[in-house]
């Protein structure tokens, strides 16, 4: 039985969006009208991203009693008016731009995206984005600091391994570590200017003593003074980013402290070290309520490179009861090469995996008897195998072969004879019967005309 039900949609009374630029933003803000029940004021006016025009903008929306403010994440633009709002006691949200998606045909400015985003948000078909409190965001900035400056020193660290080869200094492939103890020490040498192989691998430590052959057969090369100049910079560079690497981390243990137990708890963690506690930290805090899926953590540094947030999609598994192929590589989408494939092809063992046309497509059913890729009927029929004969490009033409001009006065080489534009006369209908009676019906099809027509 159909009832009546009377819908009532939840609009927020009093919302302000913000589309953000560099240099300045479009501010929509949506009141309730006084008029009759459901009208709404609309405001658009446009701000510089200046402190004082943003405070202007939060003294607006104050006033006009807004109690949410929307904006769109902009590349780094969005923080300052972000954080400012936030700290004039407003409730500011960061939405996703996919989440607000324009419409398809509207001209698309930036007071229309302020306008849409402000209809959007009113009526609660936005979710906010993470956004850490003031202590979290430190430590994030502090983190992701130390990560550029850790890439940075591995950017140095390989210019002097490929100086090193440029001079025929073959360390790298004796030391696993050519900044360790030793290593350093035969770097600092021949900055000083020892060129001698012997007195360099004199130089090793505790186990690299047992290699001291092999490092003489190493440092002997063609190091110059050009050679030391760089080395000596570059090392000075490694020397400076560490000792800032090495700040970074004192600040970081001192923003950690009021987190210190979320730390030492993700500390005992298999895998898990303390770096990789600050990080995790840094990126998602310590409320994990704010993610109800793994599919909403935010990625970031914390995530290595090449992976994503998103499970990976589960891969396609045979049916139960079925045996599972025991060639090498067949467990890794069958990109391994089978154990068989050298026997000939009436020998192949019985668990030879089905034609593509009989299994079917990796995405649907078999092949329909009328589609394009379902197996002809008929014995099969190898290709003809090409002849003797020069294999050309398709594209390339046949050389022409010339024959030799006759002597004037000789007799004239037998040929076809010369193309002749055919003429009306020659495009008529001749009759049959007359040209059995002259005998060219056996005559060929250049040559079937007589010798009166072919003057003419």
């Amino acid at each position: 039985m159909l009832e009546e039900t009377q819908e009532t949609q939840e609009i927020i009374q009093r919302i302000a969006a913000l589309d953000i630029g560099k240099a300045e933003l479009v501010c929509c803000i949506r009141v309730p009208g006084a008029g009759k029940r459901g009208t709404r004021l609309q405001e658009v006016q446009t701000y510089s991203t200046m402190t004082r025009s943003l405070l202007v903008l939060a003294d607006r929306l104050r006033q006009l009693g807004v109690t949410r403010v929307v904006m769109e994440a902009t590349s780094d633009y969005w923080r300052a008016p972000f954080y400012l709002l936030e700290a004039q006691g407003l409730e500011v949200w960061l939405v996703n731009a996919r989440d607000v998606k324009h419409l398809p045909g509207w001209p698309k400015t930036d007071r229309l995206d302020a306008v849409w985003l402000a209809k959007v948000a009113e009526r609660q078909m936005l979710r906010p984005s993470f956004v850490p409190p003031p202590a979290i965001r430190r430590l994030r900035d502090l983190t992701r600091y130390r990560a550029d400056l850790v890439g940075v020193r591995t950017a140095e660290k390989n210019r002097v391994e490929k100086l090193l080869e440029d001079a025929q200094i073959k360390l790298s492939v004796v030391a696993s570590d050519i900044f360790g103890v030793s290593g350093r020490a035969m770097l600092a040498a021949l900055i000083g200017g020892e060129r001698d192989p012997k007195v360099l691998a004199q130089l090793a430590r505790t186990r690299m003593r047992a290699k001291l052959g092999s490092l003489t057969e190493a440092l002997t090369g063609h190091f110059t003074d050009h050679h030391a100049f760089l080395l000596a910079t570059m090392l000075d560079r490694v020397d400076a980013v560490s000792a800032d690497i090495a700040t970074l981390e004192a600040k970081i243990e001192a923003e950690i402290a009021p987190f210190a137990a979320a730390a030492d708890r993700l500390d005992e963690i298999t895998g898990v070290g303390r770096t990789a506690a600050h990080v995790i930290i840094a990126e998602i805090g310590t409320d994990m309520g704010r993610f109800p899926t793994p599919r909403t953590l935010p990625p970031g540094p914390a995530t290595p490179p090449g992976s994503s947030s998103q499970p990976a999609r589960p891969r396609a598994t045979a049916p139960p009861g079925t045996a599972t192929p025991t060639w090498p590589g067949a467990g890794r989408g069958g990109r391994g090469r089978r154990a068989d494939q050298h026997l000939p092809r009436g020998a192949l063992p019985a668990h030879r995996p089905a034609a593509r046309h009989q299994a079917g497509h990796r995405r649907g059913g078999p092949f329909h008897p009328d589609h394009r890729l379902a197996p002809a009927v008929g014995p099969h029929r190898p290709l003809p195998r090409p002849g003797p004969r020069l294999l050309r490009h398709p594209q390339q033409r046949r050389a022409q072969q010339t024959q030799p001009r006759p002597p004037a006065g000789g007799p004239r080489l037998q040929g076809h004879p010369p193309a002749r534009r055919l003429t009306r006369h020659h495009q008529r209908r001749l009759d049959p019967a007359a040209l059995r009676s002259a005998g060219c019906y056996r005559l060929p099809a250049h040559r079937r005309f007589s010798d009166q027509s072919r003057r003419r």
